[in-house]
Parts: C-alpha cells; structure tokens; sequence
C-alpha cells in the first residue's frame, strides 16, 4: 500500500544516490578546494534536510497505520465478544432443548412401561 514515489525504499535509495552523486562531482570537480568544500557543505545540508523530510512522512505514516490498527483490533475484540455471547447462548439452548427431549423420552418410556 506504499505509495509509488515514497516509502523507505525509495528514500533510502534517494540518500545513497544522493552521496554517489555528490562524491563523483568532486572527484570530477574543477573547483578550487574552498569553493568544493562550501558546495560539499549545502550538498549535505540539502541531504540532512531530506532526510529529516523523509523521517518526518515516516513517522507521519507508521503513526497512522498504528492507529488503524488499534481501530481493527478494537472492532475485531468487539467481535469476538459477541461471537462468545452467541456461543454461550448457543450452548444454553442447546443444554435445554436436550434437557426437555430427555424428559419427554423418559416420560414416553413410563407410559409404555406402565
């Protein structure tokens, strides 16, 4: 149910093609030392910032299916209950109707004894 251009595999894979790409431009870099170091500094800022964006969408995310879940399994306990209520009742009527042909069983049985 991950959405097509987010989740953890694909921010992972973002940062990590983030830091390639970034190594590969300064190793190609016809910068002078200062001015590839300052571009290295915003390069990882914008990483970091990602990164916190993404973390952010996941926690926003994991909260909710959490919550979802929370409502699932409240509703299913609901459930359950009722189905154990049934049950009982199920097995009381039962007991009684066993109750009443065993008692009209043997009633049949004196009459025909008797």
């Amino acid at each position: 149910m991950a959405d097509k251009d987010g989740g953890p595999g694909f921010s992972a894979g973002f940062i990590v093609g983030a830091v390639i790409g970034l190594a590969i431009g300064f190793l190609y870099s016809p910068r002078p030392g200062e001015e590839t170091r300052e571009l290295a500094r915003e390069g990882a800022g914008k990483i970091r910032e990602r990164t916190v964006e993404v973390l952010a969408r996941l926690e926003k995310t994991a909260s909710e299916a959490m919550k979802t879940a929370q409502a699932k399994l409240e509703e299913l306990e609901k459930v359950a209950q009722r189905a154990a209520a049934a049950a009982e009742e199920v097995e009381r009527t039962t007991a009684d109707a066993m109750k009443k042909a065993q008692e009209k069983l043997e009633a049949q049985a004196e009459k025909q004894a008797g």
